[in-house]
């Protein structure tokens, strides 16, 4: 059994099975897994959230496991049990865990406690690494390749988790990436120098919207709770939004993603653009998600 802590985790051909996996996941959606009846996924989400937390409960039931949902607000946490006993209490009952925790770190820490791999969710603002894996599984479906492409990626890219993943494997697969955030909101610059020193990366950095050449836009919002001034915060905020005009300068082929939930950064009106891809992204995270927890569970 594997767990799945980080996109750092996974070579370049064990990420290349998991997306041919999704993709034979998503031929067969309603096809009975009879290998994983018996099995029990247990959702740990000490944070809240819509698309990670009913994918990977959808993603259970469609291959054929159990889901048992553990609810931080009705638990004994609220009493003063630890996060150790929780886990080790959990792990007696599932056969996977897959946890979100606001804080960084926390879900290698839960490997190390759990017989049962551990999935990670999101651990506060470090790794997201199957919402990596979908937006992969997205541009390819949506592109055909990933090798390449010219992908920007917008917003705030200090506090985006999403965002770091994506941009190591962005660099693993050979796309092109700009990076494109307001001064003060750019990405680690530890993490664009691992990219570039570990797969060559090529990387170049913007503090100006600008759509023009993009194969892919993928758009994150400004978080606000991040800022001591609110003034600022909403400056940003207007400032990196994708209005429909700045669609025009776009080719007619870009596809334009969001990790959701979209804000104000991309206005409804958007959303009914060829270009926009957010949705049928969302989408992806079932038959990945399933790609993952078997591969969690495999044997051997």
């Amino acid at each position: 059994m594997a767990d799945l802590i980080s996109i750092r985790d996974l070579e370049k051909p064990t990420i290349e099975k998991l997306l041919e996996s999704a993709q034979k996941m998503e031929k067969n959606l309603f096809t009975s897994h009879e290998k994983f009846q018996g099995k029990v996924a247990a959702t740990l989400f000490f944070e809240p959230s819509t698309r990670t937390h009913l994918s990977f409960q959808t993603a259970a039931q469609r291959l054929g496991m159990s889901v048992v949902p553990y609810t931080h607000s009705n638990s004994s946490s609220v009493k003063g049990e630890s996060l150790q006993d929780t886990l080790k209490i959990v792990d007696g009952y599932a056969d996977a865990l897959i946890i979100r925790h606001p804080a960084e770190g926390s879900a290698r820490w839960a490997a190390e406690v759990c017989k049962h791999p551990v999935i990670n969710a999101g651990d506060g603002g470090n790794q997201h690494p199957t919402q990596t894996l979908i937006d992969l599984y997205a541009i390819q479906k949506a592109r055909g390749k990933i090798k390449g492409l010219n992908v920007s990626l917008i917003g705030d890219l200090a506090h985006a988790r999403a965002m770091r993943s994506l941009l190591l494997a962005l660099g693993m697969f050979g796309a092109k990436v700009k990076l494109i955030a307001p001064k003060g909101l750019e990405m680690s610059e530890a993490v664009v120098e691992e990219a570039r020193e570990k797969f060559g990366a090529q990387i170049e950095t913007s503090e100006q919207l600008d759509l023009a050449g993009a194969d892919v836009a993928y758009v994150c919002r400004i978080q606000k709770e991040r800022f001591s001034d609110p003034y600022q915060a909403a400056k940003l905020q207007a400032s990196f939004r994708i209005m429909p005009e700045l669609l025009k300068s776009a080719k007619d082929d870009m596809i334009l993603m969001h990790p959701l939930p979209k804000i104000d950064e991309i206005p409804p009106e958007v959303d009914a653009s060829p270009h926009a891809y957010y949705f049928q992204q969302a989408a992806c995270g079932v038959p990945v998600r399933m790609a993952v927890l078997e591969y969690a569970l495999r044997e051997g």
